[in-house]
């Protein structure tokens, strides 16, 4: 009786508590402006993982590749960059998966000059020096658009910055165009009254994909899909609640409201699981960073889906 009793009791337990495979802390690297900002500032996942008894850390990254580095390293488990960082991440052999995406947005990064430049189009970037932050999202932007005006990166003068420091050259005139994306886009559009050569509009898609460690999102997949549940409710909120939205990002970042709402009316927010479509986009830009040099090595995207993508 005693054993039947122990035995019960045992199967209760294994009931009640997590495998021990399920990590009891989800660590989620995020940028000052992007969507996990905004639920970090909502609290809804530390809501919604409160009853398994999961706790939420948050870690901030400057940027993707940055971020990247840190989900290689095993310092976070989740993460949400742009179409780039996640292949040079790949090339650099990180062991990251793919859990989903954010709905195309190509109008949220461009190309722009100053107002009084005398480049019209991409065309005249030949010889001319362009700022932009290597590996990131507007890195595949300029490729292609260089490509479709029958130039390469070899054309011109890359200027590897990150956005601040983009910003200060592109404003005192030490770069001739700044590769960039929302909301430093509206920003600078707004304050210097910058002007768009191209968006990326016909060019490329650009997604926010959502990334984990291999390991973190096979070891605990039903945290992985709780966090995409998560972001897709967020997505619904802040899609139709864009002023707060924009007050919320605004604190975050020290933009005015204003400017964010200029970013959010063309940057829809959204989470859905990888498709076909999705994995050939991003294989066609691992091909295309290959091809110019800027990745050492071949990429096969394909090799960082999610197996465990379907309950």
């Amino acid at each position: 009786m005693k054993g039947i009793t122990a035995l019960l009791l045992t199967l209760a337990l294994s009931i009640l508590s997590p495998p021990d495979s399920q990590a009891q802390t989800v660590t989620i690297g995020y940028q000052k402006a992007n969507i996990f900002a905004l639920m970090k500032s909502r609290g809804s996942l530390e809501q919604a993982l409160e009853k398994p008894g999961v706790q939420v850390r948050w870690v901030e990254f400057p940027a993707g590749p940055q971020m990247l580095e840190g989900l290689n390293v095993g310092s976070i488990d989740l993460a949400a960059t742009g179409d780039a960082p996640p292949v040079f991440a790949q090339a650099a052999r990180a062991d990251l998966v793919y859990l989903g995406h954010s709905p195309a947005s190509p109008q949220t990064e461009a190309i722009v000059v100053p107002p009084d430049s005398a480049i019209q189009g991409v065309a005249d970037l030949k010889g001319k020096r362009v700022a932009l932050n290597k590996g990131s999202d507007v890195n595949w932007l300029l490729l292609r658009a260089l490509e479709k005006a029958g130039l390469t990166i070899r054309d011109i003068t890359p200027v590897w910055l990150p956005p601040a420091d983009a910003r200060a050259a592109f404003q005192r005139g030490a770069v001739d165009a700044w590769a960039i994306w929302d909301p430093y886009l509206a920003e600078v559009e707004t304050r210097l009254q910058a002007r768009q050569i191209t968006s990326a509009e016909g060019l490329v898609p650009h997604y926010t994909f959502y990334l984990a460690s291999r390991r973190f999102a096979e070891g605990s997949p039903q945290i992985a899909r709780r966090v995409l549940t998560e972001l897709q409710a967020l997505s619904q909120w802040a899609n139709t609640h864009q002023t707060e939205a924009a007050h919320i990002l605004g604190a975050s970042t020290g933009l005015p409201p204003a400017i964010w709402q200029k970013a959010l009316a063309r940057m829809p927010f959204g989470a859905a699981p990888m498709t076909e479509e999705i994995f050939d986009q991003q294989q066609t830009l691992a091909d295309s960073f290959t091809r110019s040099g800027l990745l050492p090595v071949s990429v096969k995207v394909r090799d960082a889906a999610w197996s465990a993508a379907s309950p």
